[in-house]
C-alpha cells in the first residue's frame, strides 16, 4: 500500500509538472533570460540584462507582446560561472522556451551540443564559437550580428589603415592581452594566422579570473615589450582594472584598442580623464534618442517595471548591447509568427524565423530604432551576417564614434568553414538535415 501511494505521488507531481508547462505555454511565448547581476562580473553583466529585459518588458505593456502573444520572462542568475549556466538550462529547456540566450561563451560552448537534441535555438549574439557562423554545420545556433573572428579581423584592418596601410603593419608589435576563459582564447587562432600573413609580431597575455583585478605584473610586460598596439579581450572587472593600468605605464591610449565587450562606460570612467583616447569596437548606437528607447522609459523605467536604479543609465553602451539582444529575439519570433501564425512558437519554429530573419534599415525604423545598426540578413548557410563594425572613443566622459564601419576581411569566412568542418569531425556531428528556406 505503501509503494501504491508513493508511486500515486509521483505520478501527480510529474502530472503537475505537465500542466504547469502546459499553462505556461498557452499564456505566452516563454523567454528565459541567462543573466548574471552578482558576482565579479556584475559591473557588466547588470546593465545588458536590464537592457535585455526592459525591452521585452516595453513590448509586453505597449503592445501586449509579439503578434498579440504576451511574453513571459524570467532570468535566470549564472554569475557568469559554466556549470550554473548548464543548470539554467536544464532547469528552463522543459518550459518549452522559444530560444537560449547564454550570454556567456563558456556556457554555450556547452550548450552547443545539446540544442539539437532538445530543439531549442541558441542566440549567442556577437559571442559565443566563431565557426557557428557556419549553419551546414550549426543549424540550432546563431551568432549574428558578427563573430569575433570578424571583428578581431575588423580591428586589425582599423589598426592597418591608422598605419597608413595593411602593408606598413610588417615588423609592428601587436600584443593581446585577454581574460583567461574560451571567451578570451576565441580570436587568437585568427589572430595568430594573420599575424604570419601580414608580418606583425604579435603576443598575448593572459589574465587569469583571479587576476582580473591585479594586473600590475602583466602590464609590466607590456612596459617590456613595447607594443605599438594592445588589443584587449576583457570582461567585467578586467576591463577598468586594465585600463588604469595602461594609464599608469603611460601606454599610448590612441594605440589600445578592446572587443565590443570591453566598451562600456563604467570599463573607462574608473580611470578619469586618463583614459582618454581609449577605443573600442563596437555594432550598434547609444543614447536615448530613439524613440524605441523612449519608449522604454515610458512604459517600463517611470512605471517601476525595471530594474534599472538610476535613469541615466539607460542609453549607455551595454544597456544598449542588452537591447539590441532583445530586439534581435523579437524580430526572431516575429517572423517565425509570419510563416506559422501569431500563436506561441516553439524552438523548432523560432529556429525557423531566426534563420530567415531580414532586420532592414527599413525595418528598424519601424520598431523606433532608425540607424541604430547596418541590416541583419541571415540564411542557411551563414548564421552570423559577418556584419562590421566601427570604432568608438572616450573622450574622457563619454564615447564617441570615430570611424565609418569597417567589415572583415574576406580570408574570415573560409577560415570559419574551416573551423567548423574541424568542429564537425572531432564531434561527430551528424550532417545536417534541417531543409533550407
Amino acid at each position: 500500500m505503501k509503494n501504491k501511494n508513493f508511486l500515486i505521488f509521483i505520478a501527480s507531481v510529474i502530472s503537475c509538472l505537465w500542466f504547469s508547462q502546459g499553462v505556461m505555454a498557452a499564456k505566452g511565448i516563454y523567454i528565459p533570460l541567462f543573466t548574471y547581476k552578482t558576482g565579479p562580473f556584475a559591473g557588466s553583466g547588470i546593465p545588458t540584462g536590464n537592457g535585455m529585459a526592459d525591452y521585452l518588458t516595453m513590448l509586453n505593456e505597449r503592445d501586449g507582446g509579439i503578434g498579440g502573444v504576451p511574453l513571459i520572462v524570467e532570468e535566470c542568475e549564472t554569475g557568469y560561472n559554466t556549470k550554473k549556466g548548464v543548470e539554467c538550462y536544464e532547469k528552463v529547456k522543459g518550459k518549452n522556451p522559444a530560444m537560449i540566450n547564454p550570454w556567456s561563451t563558456g556556457i554555450s560552448l556547452q550548450l552547443i551540443p545539446k540544442t539539437p537534441v532538445d530543439k531549442i535555438p541558441l542566440l549567442t549574439m556577437g559571442y559565443g564559437l566563431s565557426a557557428a557562423a557556419v549553419g551546414d554545420v550549426f543549424p540550432w545556433v546563431f551568432n549574428y550580428p558578427s563573430t569575433y573572428w570578424n571583428q578581431a579581423s575588423a580591428i586589425i584592418k582599423y589598426i592597418g589603415h591608422q598605419e597608413g596601410g595593411m602593408s606598413n603593419l610588417k615588423g609592428k608589435k601587436i600584443g593581446f592581452i585577454f581574460l583567461e576563459s574560451g571567451y578570451g582564447r576565441e580570436p587568437i587562432p585568427l589572430l595568430e594566422e594573420l599575424s604570419g600573413e601580414l608580418g606583425y609580431d604579435f603576443f598575448t597575455i593572459p589574465v587569469a579570473f583571479k587576476e582580473s583585478q591585479n594586473q600590475s605584473s602583466h602590464w609590466l610586460k607590456v612596459r617590456k615589450e613595447k607594443p605599438d598596439w594592445m588589443i584587449m579581450w576583457g570582461w567585467g572587472v578586467m576591463n577598468p582594472t586594465a585600463i588604469k593600468e595602461a594609464t599608469r605605464i603611460k601606454f599610448n591610449m590612441e594605440k589600445f584598442v578592446g572587443v565590443w565587450w570591453s566598451g562600456g562606460e563604467d570599463d573607462a570612467r574608473p580611470a578619469g580623464k586618463a583614459a582618454k583616447g581609449y577605443k573600442s569596437a563596437n555594432f550598434h548606437g547609444i543614447g536615448t534618442d530613439y524613440p524605441a528607447i523612449q519608449d522604454i522609459l515610458k512604459y517600463v523605467v517611470d512605471k517601476g517595471k525595471s530594474q534599472v536604479k538610476d535613469r541615466s543609465r539607460v542609453g549607455e553602451n551595454l544597456y544598449m548591447r542588452g537591447v539590441f539582444n532583445s530586439v534581435l529575439i523579437a524580430e526572431s519570433i516575429r517572423a517565425a509568427q509570419g510563416k506559422f501564425g501569431n500563436r506561441v512558437v516553439n524552438g523548432e519554429e523560432t529556429r525557423w524565423g531566426m534563420e530567415n530573419l531580414n532586420l532592414t534599415s527599413a525595418r528598424m525604423a519601424e520598431i523606433g530604432l532608425q540607424g541604430f545598426t547596418n541590416p541583419i540578413k541571415i540564411s542557411c548557410d551563414d548564421h552570423a551576417n559577418n556584419g562590421p563594425i566601427f570604432i568608438q572613443q572616450w573622450n574622457g566622459t563619454s564615447w564617441e564614434r570615430v570611424s565609418g564601419w569597417i567589415n572583415s576581411m574576406d580570408r574570415v569566412r573560409p577560415m570559419l568553414e574551416k573551423a567548423a568542418a574541424a568542429y564537425k569531425t572531432k564531434n561527430n556531428v551528424p550532417n545536417r538535415t534541417i531543409p533550407c528556406s
